[in-house]
């Protein structure tokens, strides 16, 4: 080839390919990944979820997010972890006898769209797309909670002394 055909060349040079960021793209443009369902949007498919009956009670566990503020990114496994050994859920639908028994109860000790706290195995995982969501008996409620933002740095806070303190006694006992 000589300067000349390279010059008085029409073609345009191809530019270059990047064969991973092509791959990405074509991923984005296929499949949509499943949206992580949370008490904000979740109003969308609520009909579309089974219905409680009797004494049961239809929940939405907590599920973290998936980057921090500052840009981390959690991996899959991590939340997997997270919303497994969750204890805190968002109440969608409750069964007709739910708390019905006044004897028992006496005031419902919640009601649909109230967050409540219940024990990590509780219930019946039902996996679906974007979470999962859980049936409780009405009687495996453990408490309500009024702010959860508020609860989980309360919590965080608490178990940050309890680790301080544990701290302190090791060293202690250690001299």
């Amino acid at each position: 080839m000589s300067k000349e055909t390279l010059s008085t060349s029409d073609k345009e040079v191809p530019k270059i390919k990047l064969g991973l960021q092509d791959k990405y793209e074509a991923e984005k443009k296929e499949e949509p990944h499943a949206i992580r369902l949370d008490e904000k949007n979740i109003k969308d498919v609520e009909d579309q979820l089974p219905e409680p009956v009797g004494y049961r009670i239809l929940v939405l566990p907590f599920t973290p997010k998936e980057k921090t503020k500052g840009g981390i990114l959690f991996s899959q496994e991590q939340l997997d972890k997270a919303r497994i050994a969750t204890t805190c859920g968002y109440v969608l639908k409750m069964g007709d006898l739910a708390y019905a028994d006044k004897e028992k109860f006496g005031k419902p000790w919640c009601k649909v769209r109230d967050w409540v706290m219940f024990a990590r195995y509780a219930g019946s995982r039902l996996p679906i797309e974007g979470g999962e969501v859980r049936i409780l008996n009405d009687d495996e409620v453990l408490g309500t909670i009024g702010d959860l933002n508020q609860f989980f740095i309360t919590f965080n806070n608490i178990g940050r002394k309890l680790c301080q303190q544990r701290t302190k006694i090791r060293n202690l006992q250690k001299n």
